[in-house]
């Protein structure tokens, strides 16, 4: 099992979660965050940072999510690996309640 970023980090990315992992397992695209299941050992110490609850493990993705487990393994081999946390996006508080946010995501 690894954690997943899920569609809430979509335009927030908050990197919260990025200063607590013990490994550098996070990548930074343009407007999110993925993890990288290769790297990641499940130490659960990003779940709880992240401010808009878009960690989850694995096995508690929800159905209509679940397309960011691969999406997660797809652009972690595309995307830098972040070891540091960077401030958010200036409207990322704006963007932190929405939902549906799938369609904003940027490759």
């Amino acid at each position: 099992m690894t954690f997943v970023v899920t569609e809430q980090c979509i335009k927030c990315k908050y990197t919260d979660c990025v200063e607590v992992c013990p490994v550098d397992c996070f990548r930074e695209g343009p407007n999110m965050l993925a993890i990288d299941p290769d790297e990641c050992i499940d130490c659960a110490l990003c779940e709880p940072e992240c401010p808009v609850n878009a960690i989850m493990a694995e096995d508690d993705v929800p159905a209509e999510q679940q397309e960011f487990i691969a999406l997660n393994a797809e652009l972690a081999k595309q995307w830098p690996a972040i070891t540091s946390a960077k401030a958010a996006p200036a409207d990322a508080d704006e963007w932190k309640n929405v939902e549906g946010k799938r369609q904003y995501l940027e490759k």
